[in-house]
Formats: structure tokens, sequence, C-alpha cells
């Protein structure tokens, strides 16, 4: 599943392979909204973690990689 996550003040977006479901992923991003923790926390899946400030965020968007992707991705 990717996972764009839009950062205040960043001049590029956050992109995120991650192995979650959308439920789950959704899941998540809206328990960190809501108040119950100060930061989103989401593993990719080579188990990178990325901890954004809830803060800081501009939005979330979710959902599959587009398939046949030309170009360098890491």
């Amino acid at each position: 599943m990717e996972i764009k996550i839009g950062v205040q003040y960043a001049a590029r977006e956050i992109v995120i392979d991650s192995p979650l479901e959308s439920a789950e992923a959704r899941e998540q991003v809206e328990a960190a909204l809501s108040g119950d923790s100060s930061v989103l926390s989401l593993t990719d899946t080579k188990g990178k973690v990325v901890v954004v400030p809830t803060d800081k965020l501009t939005y979330v968007e979710i959902g599959s990689p587009a398939q046949g992707q030309v170009g360098f991705r890491s």
C-alpha cells in the first residue's frame, strides 16, 4: 500500500510503501490525529520507521501504487 504524507514547510511529500492494508493505515492515522499520540509513526516494507509530528501534517493519502511505474525508486 502506498501512503503519501504532506508535511508543513516541506518542499516534498513523504512516500511510504507500507505492508498495511488500507483500513489499518487509516486507523493508525486517525488514532494519531485524535489526540492519542503527538506523532504519526509508520513502518515501510523495508523496516524503516517514519515518524511525523501530527501538528505538522497537511494531508495523508492512502492508496495502491500505480502499476508500471518508470524511474528510480528506493
